[in-house]
């Protein structure tokens, strides 16, 4: 990392639970068994719990705990600044990992009268919601454009190839990566769940205290319109995924003026939205 920002540390777990595990495998390989070790990426329960009441339970993988808390409550609506979590402790249990986050009084406060059960699942961002409105709730339109230059984009995705740990060892991670104007990676995150992964991205910016004007997401998965949801509510222009968005996703991106880009794979990329606001 050539900036100020912190070192990602995407495989790092906590000191009780690691997030990822070694099992014995038989392998073949053109006709011959071998005896051999794999390395897989955990995912474990981890509740979040603010102020003493449970809100959600979602399945992550181990790492980047506190970066995932402050990041989950900035794009749910819980919190709208760093400074409304006085403290946070992250303790692993016989069941999971609790994180048990001290919230602002009014945010508290806020957060009992739209309270609603949810229930993650690898892979789905709005398992558990229990009414129409509720998963489809509404996202500011962003008061900016981010120019987006293709150029930036291929040497993200060159220097993100190289940034991925926990799916360099595993093979089962999703990565989402913080990238600046000229397409430096800045911050990386993973885990096996594409949404968590970006909420670990979106709040691991929120701690550095990073503008959020001034780069762009990048995600190792297909757009949902969870993830635009998300990428939008931390104020972020543009979203960048390897592979398609959905049409709910585009949608969305239209209205809350996102520039959102799919199958970015090296020098080819397709806008959804806003193309003009790509440039060479």
């Amino acid at each position: 990392m050539k900036r100020d920002v912190p070192s990602p540390d995407s495989a790092a777990g906590t000191e009780e639970v690691p997030a990822q595990r070694t099992f014995p495998v038989s392998r073949w390989r053109h006709g011959v068994l071998t005896a051999e070790v794999d390395h897989l990426a955990e995912e474990v329960p981890v509740a979040l719990e603010y102020n003493g009441i449970s809100h959600a339970v979602m399945l992550a993988t181990p790492s980047d705990l506190e970066d995932f808390a402050y990041g989950f409550s900035l794009t749910e609506g819980i919190v709208p600044t760093r400074s409304d979590i006085y403290g946070m402790d992250i303790v692993p249990t016989g069941e999971g990992i609790e994180i048990r986050i001290e919230l602002a009084a009014e945010r508290f406060a806020h957060l009992k009268l739209r309270r609603r059960s949810l229930a993650g699942r690898t892979g789905c961002g709005l398992c558990g919601v229990d009414s129409l409105a509720a998963a489809m709730r509404p996202v500011a339109r962003l008061p900016h454009r981010f120019a987006l230059s293709r150029a930036a984009l291929a040497r993200g995705l060159t220097e993100l190839t190289d940034d991925k740990p926990l799916h360099r060892r595993t093979g089962g991670a999703h990565a989402a990566a913080w990238v600046a104007a000229d397409g430096e990676v800045l911050l990386v995150r993973e885990d096996v769940g594409r949404h968590n992964a970006l909420d670990k991205l979106i709040g691991a910016l929120l701690r550095w205290g990073g503008d959020p004007r001034t780069g762009f997401v990048l995600v190792t998965s297909r757009a949902s319109y969870e993830m635009v949801h998300k990428t939008a509510s931390a104020g972020i222009g543009a979203l960048a995924a390897v592979s398609a968005p959905t049409a709910h996703a585009v949608r969305l991106a239209e209205t809350a003026g996102l520039t959102l880009i799919g199958f970015a794979r090296g020098e080819r990329c397709t806008a959804y939205t806003f193309p003009e606001s790509l440039t060479a």
